[in-house]
Order: C-alpha cells, then sequence, then structure tokens
C-alpha cells in the first residue's frame, strides 16, 4: 500500500477523493516523462510543480504538464508582476519543505499563491507530486483548483 503523505492527509481532511501511485525513483532521472511513464499516465496529464519568484508578488507556485515549459513573459503578466524567474534550486526545499522532484502545490510550509495551466481543465484526472519522491497523486483538475485556490491560465508552451 502506498504511503501516506501530508499532501494525501489534507486530502483526506477535506474529504477530497484521490488516488495515490507509487513508482521507483532514480534521482539522476525526475524529470516528468520518466514519471508519466512510471505510473502508466500521458505525459500531458502528469503536472509538475515550479517555484518562481516574482518581482512584486514574490513567491508563486506554477503546475504545467509535464511535456510543456513555462513561459515566464506570459506568467509574469498574469500574476502581475513585471517580470518572475524560477527560484534557484538550493532555496526550494526552504521555500516550500519539499525537495526536488517532490514538490507539490498542496502542503507547502507557506500558502504561496498557485498559478495552474488552464490545460487542466481538459482531463478527468491529472497527476501531481505527493510531496515525496516517488509518489503521485491523482485527482480530478476541479478538487486541485478549489483545494489551491489556483488561477488558471495561459503560461506554458
Amino acid at each position: 500500500m502506498a504511503q501516506k503523505t501530508n499532501v494525501a492527509r489534507i486530502l483526506d481532511q477535506k474529504r477530497i477523493p484521490y488516488e495515490l501511485k507509487e513508482y521507483s525513483v532514480d534521482v539522476a532521472d525526475l524529470s516528468a516523462p520518466t514519471v508519466a511513464d512510471k505510473i502508466g499516465m500521458p505525459i500531458a496529464q502528469v503536472y509538475k510543480t515550479l517555484v518562481v519568484r516574482g518581482d512584486k508578488t514574490g513567491v508563486l507556485l506554477v503546475c504545467i504538464p509535464g511535456n510543456l515549459e513555462l513561459d515566464l513573459k506570459s506568467l509574469a503578466a498574469l500574476s502581475e508582476n513585471k517580470k518572475v524567474e524560477v527560484v534557484p534550486l538550493k532555496e526550494v526545499q526552504a521555500l516550500t519543505g519539499y525537495i526536488r522532484g517532490g514538490v507539490s502545490p498542496i502542503g507547502t510550509k507557506k500558502n504561496y499563491p498557485v498559478f495552474i495551466d488552464e490545460n487542466v481543465k481538459q482531463w478527468e484526472k491529472i497527476s501531481i507530486s505527493a510531496g515525496v519522491r516517488g509518489c503521485q497523486i491523482l485527482l480530478h483538475p476541479d478538487d486541485l483548483l478549489q483545494i489551491t485556490q489556483a488561477r488558471c491560465g495561459s503560461f506554458s508552451r
């Protein structure tokens, strides 16, 4: 049986249905395509969470499909920043409480604004990190949008 993570406990408290999918971790390859392959889902349904910093708003969390790249200019405009940049890897754990390959938009140390790519609405189920390497949470996009109070937009390509 899959391990209960803090993310899973938060979803349990909110009575949000989900499924845990564990997989073997290769620390040399934490890429979304590899995760998608290991959990048997199309890459477009596996969402990666990036930590970025805006010049006006500070830290933001961004969830985009694993097959796309973040468009920093589009995100800056949507988040009311002049510019945004990806946070250096060495800062990610201190800011979120999560390590690389295990960052989730749910249950971070602080409640940061969350932005989720609008493509999320086309799926019945998506995958996000469960907050640890080697475990993904599958849930309905509407539930993710609700629990994170995320804004949707077009900021990936």
